[in-house]
């Protein structure tokens, strides 16, 4: 059951439509800033008090780290580890990135 008083609220909105009260607003055509699921707000504020970043800047950092200190190694064996290490970020960043595709 819809409220009452929807109605009305439809109806202002449809003459403030038509007589162009919505044009040329700033930010118009851009997403909304800061909307979060009201069920999310606790746990989003606890991760921005911990000052926890989600999986996959993590990643992200630990790659880029990842590359500079293979670009600064000359030894043979210690490239290999270092190839490893970053294949091993590269996967699990992957991994990362297509549970937020499906599950996101």
């Amino acid at each position: 059951m819809s409220n009452p008083l929807s109605f009305l609220v439809d109806k202002a909105i449809r003459a403030a439509e038509a007589d162009g009260a919505f044009e040329n607003l700033p930010g118009s055509g851009k997403p909304l800033a800061d909307l979060h699921v009201p069920g999310n707000a606790v746990i989003d504020r606890m991760l921005k008090e911990a000052k926890a970043k989600p999986p996959v800047v993590v990643f992200k950092a630990k790659i880029i780290a990842s590359q500079e200190r293979l670009r600064g190694l000359k030894d043979p064996e210690e490239r290999k580890e270092e190839m490893q290490r970053l294949a091993d970020l590269q996967t699990r960043l992957a991994i990362e990135q297509e549970a937020l595709r499906r599950f996101g």
